[in-house]
């Protein structure tokens, strides 16, 4: 009798415990649960990524460098785009220095991802190049800071032209080379933003929400291609110049420089947590830390309490921007628990 007492009383001690476990893994994820659950137990990019041909856009600076950077270990040709090629080929350099790699197997391809007319050659060179094109990680991109009235109408053109438009013409000009071959890699670097809609950020945000819905169509259409499989990835605040580069009032207007990022998350976990998502074929990731993360789970399941909670928010984040502040979601979160 004693025995199945405490037999019942264990039981209940895991129903009790379990949960708990599950809590506090929560609290110190720093990604979706089934990229963290594809980092412990799934397959590795040293494994899956290894002699393909990577062409990556936004290669000069923060996520799109950093990724050169780790796929160059991992024995991969790489394609490194942006349009400031000095720093393409500071990055080339730092490849070189740091990999296996030989000169021959890292081109440098400048390319402006709103001249549309000219991603067709752009394409051509890769391929006359390497042969093949295994990856694209579209990662070009910029950000926003400013509020709707006070920011001209040609800001929110630039936004759609380069994050959504740029990106949607470059990736119809390879796809037609994946579906020949069957196979190939669609990587989208997207913005927890894209989820998540925030003030001070709205042009981009729309731009970012544009690529959703245009790559998780693209997918239910391209469906009897299983060999072509697409990875939308959304990082939330990350060390990189995204914000130094932010669009303002004007498309000519710069953003201030002196913003304090350190409490952002390390460019090398973001792209660490990337390459396990390529190499596990995961459809969507979120990469944030904690409050960003538990915002993206809020949007998803409880919208409208989401928006009336952004919305209070938004008070101290725009105030955050006018005092000089960086503005981004948890960083308001961390001064409001100081205030």
């Amino acid at each position: 009798m004693m025995s199945w007492e405490l037999l019942l009383w264990l039981l209940a001690l895991c129903v009790l415990i379990l949960p708990l476990v599950q809590l506090l893994r929560f609290l110190r994820a720093d990604a979706d649960l089934t990229l963290l659950w594809a980092e412990w137990q799934g397959r590795r990019p040293e494994w899956e990524l290894t002699d393909m041909v990577v062409w990556v856009t936004g290669a000069s600076s923060g996520i799109g460098e950093e990724l050169a950077f780790q796929l160059s270990k991992l024995g991969v040709s790489l394609v490194l785009s942006a349009r400031r090629v000095q720093e393409l080929e500071r990055v080339k350099r730092r490849c070189l220095e740091n990999s296996n790699l030989k000169e021959k197997e890292i081109l440098v391809l400048p390319l402006d991802l709103t001249d549309t007319s000219s991603h067709e050659a752009a394409t051509k060179a890769v391929l006359q190049e390497f042969g093949k094109i295994d990856i694209l990680v579209n990662n070009s991109g910029r950000s926003q800071r400013s509020l709707v009235l006070e920011t001209n109408l040609d800001v929110f053109k630039e936004l759609i032209n380069l994050n959504y438009l740029g990106t949607v013409s470059l990736t119809k000009c390879v796809l037609p080379h994946m579906v020949e071959r069957k196979q190939g890699k669609i990587v989208t670097v997207n913005s927890i933003a894209g989820i998540a809609s925030v003030p001070l950020s709205s042009g981009y945000c729309a731009s970012k929400h544009a690529l959703r819905g245009f790559f998780n169509a693209l997918q239910c259409e391209l469906i009897k291609y299983p060999g072509i499989t697409f990875c939308n990835v959304y990082p939330g605040p990350v060390q990189s110049d995204i914000v130094k580069n932010a669009l303002t009032e004007e498309v000519t207007k710069p953003m201030k420089n002196d913003i304090d990022q350190s409490y952002k998350m390390p460019t090398s976990r973001c792209v660490q947590l990337m390459l396990i998502s390529m190499a596990n074929d995961l459809k969507e990731v979120w990469i944030s830390d904690h409050p960003v993360l538990l915002g993206a789970y809020v949007w998803q399941y409880m919208p409208t309490w989401a928006l009336w909670l952004t919305s209070k928010l938004g008070k101290k984040r725009i105030q955050n921007f006018k005092d000089g502040l960086d503005p981004d979601l948890s960083y308001i979160l961390q001064k409001t628990k100081k205030d």
